[in-house]
């Protein structure tokens, strides 16, 4: 099988990650057992998952002219990353504070640095978009960029996958490009609020229908409950159960969804059995700590696919009536 190439469109932070027995609540002071700094950033890590779910991928974003932006570059590059295109501005790279508990539960405080200075795309950074079969993008860079990218990749045919996190409210032109939309529930109720659209408090099938008159295709993310995957075309959306495992850290989970997603897509899957396939990647990565670090290689996120649907994808209890749904 051919390599699809994904292009990513984003962040490029030096996460510090502290782990710790509970997060702090305000004002509270907890003592960490350990501290780990790390490759991150959704741009960088998504670009580093897509790599090792198997695609050619290539990373646009920005890094800062300090020893953090040269760490940065040279270990999403040993990740099997085309950093070639990777900017360097002067001034401070962007850097996350990430707290981890014991639940793996955690909390991300992201100072943006270099990535704010992500503007105004080069020719060359519009041909890499232009030349992939699938995009992805988030918001961990000005939106503005995203918006560029986004309709450079609609022009050119290529697929535009928006993961859109951190929540906010989105333009319409950058709307009207995207194909698939990947979001947690309040970044659902985000993108529906900024769209004019009743953002309801109830039901995932509510979200999901909202979602369906913005975008035309939606992959709505619960956490321990999975994932929903609606389409204009289906009758109904299709709940996808998580592959259990022993969570140690979720910090990367959603990047590692996001990419394998957009890799299974490239590779021509089926999105209801690639919603699958990315699920298994999200578990894969929640048994390790880290970011970057944690992102699974293409022999294990298979293998957890293989464990967590043994029967062929498609089954009829797949479909939940709106009233079942999970919230």
């Amino acid at each position: 099988m051919q390599r699809p190439r994904v292009v990513v469109v984003g962040s490029a932070n030096m996460d510090l990650v502290v782990m710790t027995p509970v997060l702090p609540a305000p004002g509270e002071t907890v003592f960490g057992s350990e501290f780990h700094q790390v490759a991150g950033g959704k741009g960088a890590n998504q670009a580093i998952a897509a790599s090792r779910a198997g695609a050619e991928a290539v990373l646009l974003g920005a890094i800062g002219s300090d020893s953090l932006g040269v760490t940065l570059k040279a270990r999403i590059a040993a990740s099997g990353v085309d950093v070639s295109r990777l900017r360097v501005v002067y001034g401070a790279s962007g850097v996350a504070l990430v707290t981890v508990d014991a639940a793996g539960e955690n909390t991300i405080v992201v100072t943006p640095g270099a990535n704010a200075a992500l503007t105004g795309l080069t020719a060359d950074e519009l041909t890499a978009v232009r030349d992939a079969e699938v995009l992805v993008a988030q918001l961990e860079i000005p939106v503005q960029t995203v918006t560029e990218a986004a309709l450079a990749a609609r022009d050119a045919g290529t697929r535009v996958v928006l993961n859109a996190t951190p929540a906010r409210r989105l333009p319409a032109e950058l709307l009207a490009a995207v194909d698939l939309l990947v979001c947690s529930v309040p970044e659902a109720r985000a993108v529906l609020d900024g769209a004019g659209r009743p953002a309801p408090d109830g039901l995932p099938a509510e979200l999901l229908a909202g979602l369906l008159g913005v975008v035309p295709r939606v992959v709505l993310t619960l956490g321990p409950q999975g994932a929903w995957y609606a389409d204009r075309e289906l009758p109904e959306p299709v709940h996808v159960a998580p592959v259990r495992v022993e969570v140690v850290d979720s910090t990367a989970a959603g990047d590692a969804f996001t990419a394998a997603l957009a890799v299974a897509w490239g590779e021509g899957r089926d999105l209801v059995d690639a919603v699958r396939w990315a699920s298994a990647a999200a578990a894969g990565c929640s048994r390790r700590m880290g970011a970057s670090v944690a992102l699974p290689e293409r022999t294990e996120i298979e293998q957890l696919y293989a464990a967590g649907w043994p029967q062929p994808p498609g089954s009829p209890s797949d479909l939940l009536s709106p009233g079942t749904m999970e919230t």
